[in-house]
C-alpha cells in the first residue's frame, strides 16, 4: 500500500506508477479531505514561478491545491481512517488491531483539536504573521483564524523585498502582535529584522513537514511537534 499527499509536487508519481507490472492500492491525502487551492493572500511575495506559470496561463485559472493536508488534526484523523480502512481490507484478519489502533490514534487527536480550539477560544486576538513560507492554510481555516504571510506554502524562492517586510512589520503594529511566526528550517533573518522593529518575539510554528536529524534520531512523533505548536497558539494568541 502507498500512502503520498498528491498534488503538483508529487506529479511524478503516477508515471513510476504506470510502469509497475501490478496494481498499487494507492491512499491520496488530497482526497481524503476538503483539499484547499493554494492562497495568494494580500502582502504576500509571489515567487517567480508562480508569477511564471500566471503570465503563461494567458487568463486561464491555474488549480493548485495546498498540499500540507496534515496541519490541521481534523484532517489527520480523517486520513488516518482512511488509512485503518483500507488496512482492513487488504487484510481482514487483521482488523481489529487495525482499527484498535485508530481508535486510540483518533482520540489522541480529538485531544489536540480540542487543546487548539481552546487557545483560539482564550486567546486575545485572532491574527497570526509568518515572517516565513506559509504551509498552514488548512490549520487557519479549520480554527477560524486571520493570517498574514511572507509568501505561499510552497515557494520556491523566499528572499523577501523590503516591501514585503514592511507589510508584515505593520500588521503586527495595527494587530498589536505579541509574536512573530516562522516555520522549521528558517532562516529566521526575517523574523529577526520584524522583532527588531516591533519589539515583539519570534515563535516556531512546526508545519511537521521536515525535522532535524536530531529529531529524527529520537523519533519525535506529529503529535509532540503539533503540541508545542498549541503552546505557540497560546503565546501567539495571548
Amino acid at each position: 500500500m502507498l500512502v503520498c499527499v498528491g498534488g503538483h509536487s508529487e506529479a511524478w508519481l503516477d508515471t513510476v506508477l504506470d510502469g509497475q507490472d501490478r496494481d498499487i492500492n494507492k491512499i491520496v491525502m488530497l482526497d481524503c479531505v476538503n483539499a484547499l487551492e493554494e492562497e495568494h493572500k494580500e502582502g504576500m511575495q509571489i515567487s517567480r514561478r508562480h508569477e511564471h506559470e500566471h503570465k503563461g496561463e494567458q487568463g486561464h485559472h491555474h488549480e493548485e491545491f495546498d498540499e500540507h493536508v496534515w496541519c490541521s488534526p481534523i484532517n489527520a484523523d480523517r486520513i488516518c481512517r482512511e488509512i485503518c480502512l483500507k488496512l482492513t481490507e487488504l487484510d481482514p484478519d487483521g482488523a481489529d488491531y487495525y482499527l484498535q489502533n485508530y481508535r486510540d490514534y483518533s482520540a489522541k487527536l480529538m485531544e489536540l483539536n480540542s487543546d487548539f480550539e481552546d487557545a483560539v477560544k482564550n486567546g486575545k486576538r485572532n491574527t497570526l504573521v509568518f515572517a516565513d513560507r506559509f504551509p498552514v492554510r488548512y490549520f487557519v481555516e479549520e480554527y477560524g483564524l486571520d493570517y498574514y504571510a511572507a509568501f505561499p506554502g510552497c515557494a520556491d524562492d523566499v528572499e523577501p523585498s523590503a516591501k514585503t517586510v514592511a507589510f508584515l512589520i505593520d500588521m503586527v503594529r495595527e494587530n498589536d502582535l505579541p509574536a512573530v511566526l516562522h516555520i522549521e528550517f528558517s532562516n529566521e533573518k526575517m523574523a529577526d529584522i520584524i522583532c527588531e522593529e516591533t519589539g515583539c518575539e519570534k515563535l516556531l510554528f512546526h508545519s511537521c513537514h521536515n525535522v532535524t536529524k536530531q529529531e529524527l534520531d529520537e523519533g519525535v512523533s506529529y503529535l509532540e511537534l503539533m503540541r508545542q505548536n498549541v503552546l505557540t497558539v497560546k503565546e501567539a494568541l495571548s
